[in-house]
Parts: structure tokens; C-alpha cells; sequence
């Protein structure tokens, strides 16, 4: 049963180009950083905090093809928790935000 509770909405721009994995069955996937703008009370200083995203597919397709560093996005989506192994081979947990629609600004 899918979660209905999982929902995360953010504005931000592309802290880099996409990076976009294609599989031999034809999907893809892109990856990259989302940075969102938090102000601090001190003078309305603006701080930028970094995301995680992955999407899949078409979205993937349109990340790539309209993606680039700056790009200001608005996306929709779920937030995903994960543990990999590091390149050290230590486990890593993190947590990513899988992106159901998207719409370039």
C-alpha cells in the first residue's frame, strides 16, 4: 500500500547539471542537488539548504533536457530514506526526495 502521508513540495534552483544514468531496458535517471532559500533572523540573510532529488523516466527525460545549474524548478514528490555502501564500503543512510512532477520556472 503506497503511503498517502509522504508528500514534499520545494522551489529551488539546480546547484549543478543533472546527473542522468541510462539503463540498457531504456529508462533513466537523474540525479542532483536542489538548493532552497532559508532567511536567518539577522538582516533577512538569505542561506541556501541543499536537497537530495532523483526522478525517474520522462521527468528524468525533461530534468535533463531543460536542466542546468541555476535552474529554478518547483517539484513535487516523496521523500525516500536508503543505506548504500560507501566507496570505503562503509554504510551510508541517506535520505533523497523522488520527484512525481516537476515544473520548470
Amino acid at each position: 500500500m503506497q503511503s498517502v502521508n509522504n508528500h514534499v513540495t520545494l522551489i529551488g534552483n539546480m546547484g549543478s547539471q543533472a546527473e542522468i544514468t541510462n539503463f540498457e531496458n531504456g529508462g533513466k535517471v537523474a540525479r542532483f542537488n536542489l538548493a532552497t532559500n532559508k532567511y536567518t533572523s539577522d538582516s533577512n540573510k538569505r542561506k541556501a539548504e541543499w536537497h537530495r532529488v532523483f526522478a525517474w523516466g520522462n521527468i528524468a527525460g525533461f530534468i535533463e533536457s531543460y536542466g542546468d545549474k541555476g535552474k529554478q524548478l518547483a517539484i513535487h514528490g516523496r521523500l525516500v530514506n536508503r543505506t548504500y555502501l560507501s566507496k570505503e564500503g562503509k554504510q551510508r543512510k541517506v535520505t533523497e526526495i523522488e520527484i512525481k512532477h516537476v515544473i520548470g520556472l
